[in-house]
């Protein structure tokens, strides 16, 4: 994986304007294949893909972001970002005493047509000591949206246990791999009933469940760039494409081919 260093002077940027208004935006253009190692920030964020998609790493899981979603990582959360198609990020920051109602946790929000708009304007909006009434009112619509959005189910939780850890990190990297649960029973040394108690605490889900959710959730990159879904299916586990199918839109409520219209 190539790692491009993160845009520092405009990150600096953002933050010296976070000290008059509550929010700025901050347009960057972003490679395939580029990615942000492991960083946090004093302001939170709203990390959005107006076309690609990322996946953004906090020790809380995995957060897939398609085109037209965004994630929310708040201030001093530890996360990193891996692009996975040309992507047009818009990075919405956020002071940190902006809204009460801000969200507490990641999560991935659908984004509105509203919301799109107002980013896109946000980016030409530069503050100074003078601030115009106009532009405070497009910032702070900017928080009401984010405060009201609806989080969407495109969260892979990841355990804590060293031992599920290892297991969820091989599927993740490689969504193909069986994975039974008698089988993740036997490599973590014990037996499955307890494992299974033991991945539902550590991840709030089956371990069915997981493995289904993630294979769909990762299978978004290469459907958003272009990949047919019987090539997917069968790189993430699945006999067919019609399984795949059936199992994406129980995932996701939409069939692939609806999914990125």
């Amino acid at each position: 994986m190539h790692h491009r260093e993160i845009d520092t002077v405009g990150f600096f940027e953002s933050q010296k304007a976070l000290e008059i208004a509550p929010v700025t935006v901050l347009a960057t253009d972003q490679p395939a294949g580029a990615a942000f190692p492991p960083h946090a920030h004093i302001s939170a964020q709203l990390i959005y893909a107006i076309s690609g998609v990322m996946i953004v790493r906090s020790a809380a899981g995995s957060w897939i972001v398609p085109t037209g979603r965004a994630v929310w990582v708040p201030g001093g959360v530890r996360h990193e970002i891996e692009i996975t198609s040309d992507v047009q990020m818009r990075t919405v920051y956020v002071a940190a005493d902006a809204r009460d109602a801000l969200p507490s946790g990641c999560k991935v929000i659908l984004v509105s047509a509203l919301l799109r708009e107002l980013i896109v304007t946000a980016v030409g909006i530069h503050p100074t000591g003078e601030f115009g009434d106009r532009e405070r009112r497009v910032l702070e619509l900017i928080l009401d949206e984010i405060c009201v959005a609806e989080p969407l189910l495109l969260h892979v939780p990841m355990p804590s246990h060293p031992a599920l850890v290892e297991l969820c990190t091989e599927l993740i990297a490689q969504p193909s791999l069986a994975a039974t649960l008698q089988g993740w029973a036997k490599r973590a040394n014990v037996n499955p009933r307890t494992f299974a108690r033991m991945f539902r605490r550590e991840t709030g889900m089956t371990h069915g469940s997981w493995c289904r959710h993630a294979r769909v959730l990762l299978s978004l990159p290469q459907l958003a760039n272009g990949s047919s879904v019987l090539e997917v299916a069968l790189e993430h586990g699945y006999d067919s494409p019609s399984a795949f199918a059936a199992m994406f839109r129980k995932v996701l409520g939409v069939p692939p081919s609806d999914y990125f219209k």
